[in-house]
């Protein structure tokens, strides 16, 4: 064990923090977000997860949660999906790999048994997943559609209402892309054909109808090039980057200005979309400038424009814009949104009860904070000073704020903001509001947008 000084058990802290903030020394490149759980990948092929773990969704062997991230497999993973209760990823040899709640057979493994640890379900050429409440999908390499799971309202697209523990081949070639809703399905066909089948009560489907449907049936009948699936409604992008949505619309999520459903799809944006993603009562997109939009429910702060809204529908159902520039990727959870940065920092904002922000708090947040932070920045330098006090130096982004938080419990933490102060030219700063070694306080140092 080290030697005590003043500055260890604090300079131990901060690297403690540091290391648990970056997550490791890699950028994130992929998100997505299940109803209490979070999963991301770093460019280094490891997949990493956050949040409600009761249903043994996260795969790290146990039914805890964690409010920070924890490694789950540490290479070869390419692709993430987060169902409501489970999860799915693939490996680089094509494998599928499945964990979590399994009371539907959602898990494919020809059992109702939920698990704790990931399992391969297949063995190779798997190149797609999506997940949904019960349900999930996938795709093979030669374009083929398979499905597991809940089956109720038709979603598997089997011709059916019955749930299966094994996968079933739904669409033997030309898929491209698949979307999972909590009881709908969605995808695209090669000649830019969106299909869909399952529940359709709030118009989600599109065609017109509020009627379920258990067979695939054409929506749009080409020039679509993204799918992104919610709670109980769609969104999808054209050719050019306009954006579409049809379904649920009781919190604005559609984003057409009212509060309306709609069983047809509408444009909501007319050009430069670029990336979709629907939550359970929210969406989110980005526009080719690198600017995040959102629209729909922000009762629990996960759109992240600093409001928790106001009653009744704690809501916007138009689109506002919630940072400007240099969002690269995007992804929703039930009750939360997580995006990228072009630097590979990841952030989140919204619910946050079971950790799925991954913060180290279980406290709901209404602005987007950095989960992981840019590898090559975030660099600490404490000195003890003549007065007794210390001085943090840090090393980051020019120009970007950065805000310094007290705790005096770490079980949970109960972050306090001291100050924030902006990077000079070069990256560094020094903070003005300093800890005093002597007390027995945590500290933080945070990215602010």
């Amino acid at each position: 064990m080290a030697a005590k000084s003043n500055l260890n058990p604090l300079w131990l802290l901060f690297a403690a923090l540091l290391q648990a903030a970056n997550g490791g020394a890699q950028p994130v490149t992929k998100v997505d977000g299940g109803l209490f759980h979070s999963l991301f990948l770093k460019n280094d092929g490891s997949l990493w997860a956050m949040g409600w773990g009761g249903d043994g969704q996260l795969g790290d062997g146990t039914y805890g949660q964690t409010n920070r991230p924890e490694l789950i497999v540490a290479s070869n993973v390419t692709a993430i999906a987060a169902g409501d209760y489970h999860s799915l990823f693939l490996k680089r040899d094509g494998s599928l790999w499945v964990t979590g709640w399994n009371n539907y057979g959602q898990l494919g493994d020809g059992s109702y048994t939920t698990t704790n640890f990931s399992q391969l379900i297949v063995a190779s050429n798997v190149t797609a997943i999506a997940a949904g409440y019960g349900h999930s999908l996938f795709l093979k390499s030669d374009g083929s559609l398979w499905a597991m799971g809940y089956n109720n309202y038709g979603q598997l697209g089997d011709g059916s209402y019955s749930n299966t523990n094994l996968p079933e081949q739904i669409v033997a070639s030309n898929v491209m892309a698949i979307a999972a809703g909590e009881y709908h399905s969605l995808f695209l066909k090669s000649d830019g054909s969106l299909w869909a089948m399952g529940y359709n009560g709030t118009g989600q489907l599109g065609d017109g109808t509020y009627n379920n449907t258990n067979l695939p049936e054409p929506i749009v009948a080409s020039n679509v090039t993204a799918i992104a699936a919610g709670a109980l409604h769609t969104l999808f992008l054209k050719s050019g980057g306009s954006l579409w949505a049809m379904g649920y619309n009781g919190t604005g999520q559609l984003g057409d200005g009212t509060y309306n459903n709609t069983n047809l799809p509408e444009q909501i944006i007319a050009s430069n979309v670029t990336a979709i993603a629907a939550g359970e009562s929210h969406s989110l997109f980005l526009k080719n400038d690198g600017g995040l939009r959102a629209m729909g429910q922000q009762q629990y702060g996960q759109l992240g424009d600093g409001t928790y809204g106001k009653a009744p529908f704690y809501s916007t159902n138009l689109p506002e814009p919630i940072v400007a520039s240099n969002v690269t990727g995007i992804a929703r959870g039930g009750r939360h949104s997580l995006f990228t940065k072009s630097d590979g920092s990841l952030w989140a904002t919204g619910w946050n009860t079971s950790g799925q922000l991954g913060d180290g708090t279980t406290l709901n947040v209404n602005q987007p904070e950095q989960i992981v932070a840019n590898p090559y920045y975030n660099r600490i330098l404490g000195r003890l000073l003549a007065t007794g006090g210390m001085q943090l130096t840090f090393a980051g982004i020019a120009g970007a704020n950065y805000a310094l938080d007290r705790a005096t419990d770490l079980m949970p933490a109960n972050w306090l903001p001291q100050a924030t102060n902006p990077a000079d030219s070069f990256g560094t700063l020094i903070f003005t509001n300093t800890p005093a070694p002597s007390t027995n306080n945590f500290w933080r140092i945070r990215s602010v947008p």
